[in-house]
């Protein structure tokens, strides 16, 4: 009985969306504005995903010494404290893709929340190293999930003509978690002596990502499913009720028979991402992700206070300027929001890449002929970050979650995401020892021809995607 009601539903709604001559109207053909108050605070609590990955793979870098006195540690195992959660994130990201198809976004994101939330307050109790470690690879395990499905379901849910902007809330909001972390580190940090500072505030540092962590898991309950993912699920009734809240009646219907015949031919399996078209776009979703890791963000993200003292600058300025980057980041994230959806993403992409192989390049030769006294090389990183910041930065998450097909989507950014870990833990780890034995100016210069070559990549192979449907973008591999 529910299939036939779901039937004459589907058919209603299609009968209604019809117009009157036969012919199909294109989605944007409406007179109906999105509800952008709506959209915006649902994107903004998923992107609240976002402060979580931020706040939590920065929050080490203020508690990394206490650490090492508490628990007596080597430069292997100070090495391992830093980079254990990059393996949890590897393999949350890696199942995300999988668990979100089945389980939805919304559920699948709540789970992700308990997991930050446990692997949070784990990393502030133990009494053990293993058991730190631990925590931590359970905490990245949910970092992992929403670093892949937040801004899929920003893009799943948005108006085409915002969506760029609402998903780079997601990197506005790793960069304002990371930007946070700095202050609250130093405020705990000032509380006590040195003794307290190993014995306790290592604690309270990590603990409070717990705070964010559960203020994400409250707010997930308010928002509604993807409606995308909804109608996979033979669910068009429910999809339709979000949609006319974003959408109004006219286009909200347009859209709901756009998805189901973007998902009539889906299947779900594995074998998919390999077909004519899919393949396509995973190959350069993958590659972009990579290409955002191996041009050397998180290495000056990581060891900005290492580079600075290789450069001649003292302990406590070394900091400040560390405090600068996040700040620079920060305000240029915040600019890539308003340029995204204007300027286009693959035009973002070509200037950003361009200015960081020019910045890094200029690096590499300050050090490489003992120019680094002055202001140049701090100038330059920041440069570079700002570069960054307004391109790879927050384009590589609208990117990767809009230019899957609909039938691979979350398997696909799941690989993508997934792939972006495995860089981002090669790049910190090979660093130290690149820096030591090749020295600070061939290591600029082998981040700058990474950039170049992602200049190159993004002229030749990144489609622009700006103002078009997920379904119009989707319909662009079909000739691939």
């Amino acid at each position: 009985m529910s299939l036939v009601i779901q039937q004459e539903t589907e058919g209603q709604i299609e009968e209604q969306t019809q117009p009157k001559n036969g012919e199909p109207l294109p989605l944007e053909q409406t007179a109906e504005k999105p509800n952008m108050l709506f959209v915006t605070l649902v994107s903004i609590v998923a992107a609240l995903g976002g402060v979580l990955f931020g706040f939590d793979t920065a929050v080490v870098s203020g508690a990394l010494g206490f650490l090492e006195q508490r628990f007596d540690l080597s430069q292997a195992q100070l090495g391992w404290a830093v980079s254990s959660i990059i393996i949890g994130c590897i393999a949350g990201s890696a199942f995300s893709g999988s668990l979100g198809d089945k389980f939805g976004r919304k559920k699948v994101l709540i789970a992700a929340s308990l997991l930050f939330i446990g692997g949070t307050v784990g990393s502030a109790l133990p009494d053990t190293f293993n058991g730190y470690i631990l925590a931590r690879i359970i905490g990245g395990v949910g970092i992992g999930i929403t670093s892949a499905l937040c801004p899929l379901y920003n893009a799943e849910i948005a108006p085409a003509k915002y969506r760029g902007r609402l998903v780079a809330l997601n990197q506005l909001a790793i960069v304002t978690g990371i930007f946070l972390v700095y202050f609250v580190n130093s405020w705990i940090a000032g509380q006590g002596d040195n003794a307290w500072d190993v014995s306790t505030a290592w604690r309270w540092m990590f603990g409070a990502g717990a705070v964010p962590g559960l203020l994400f898991f409250i707010l997930l309950f308010f928002v509604p499913e993807s409606p995308r993912w909804l109608i996979k699920q033979g669910r068009p009734q429910e999809a339709l009720a979000t949609l006319l809240k974003i959408h109004g009646e006219e286009l909200a219907r347009k859209e709901v028979l756009a998805i189901k015949a973007s998902s009539k031919e889906e299947s779900g399996s594995f074998g998919q991402l390999f077909m004519p078209g899919a393949r396509a776009a995973l190959l350069i979703g993958v590659i972009l992700a990579v290409l955002q890791q191996i041009t050397g963000i998180n290495a000056i993200m990581y060891y900005a206070p290492i580079i600075f003292k290789e450069a001649g600058t003292g302990t406590d300025a070394s900091l400040l300027q560390t405090i600068l980057i996040g700040f620079v980041n920060l305000v240029f994230t915040i600019l890539s929001l308003w340029l995204v959806d204007k300027v286009g993403r693959k035009a973002l992409l070509l200037i950003g890449s361009a200015s960081m192989t020019v910045c890094l390049t200029v690096i590499g030769l300050a050090f490489h002929t003992g120019q680094t006294s002055g202001p140049l090389v701090l100038i330059f990183i920041l440069l570079y970050v700002a570069s960054f910041a307004v391109s790879l930065g927050a384009v590589l998450w609208v990117v990767l979650s809009e230019i899957f097909p609909s039938r691979i989507r979350g398997r696909a950014m799941a690989i993508g995401t997934m792939a972006l870990w495995v860089a981002d833990y090669v790049v910190s780890h090979s660093f130290p020892p690149l820096l030591a034995s090749a020295g600070p100016a061939l290591t600029f210069w082998l981040f700058a021809l990474m950039s170049l070559i992602t200049v190159i990549f993004t002229w030749r192979s990144i489609p622009e995607t700006k103002g078009k449907s997920l379904e119009e973008i989707e319909s662009m591999w079909a000739v691939k």
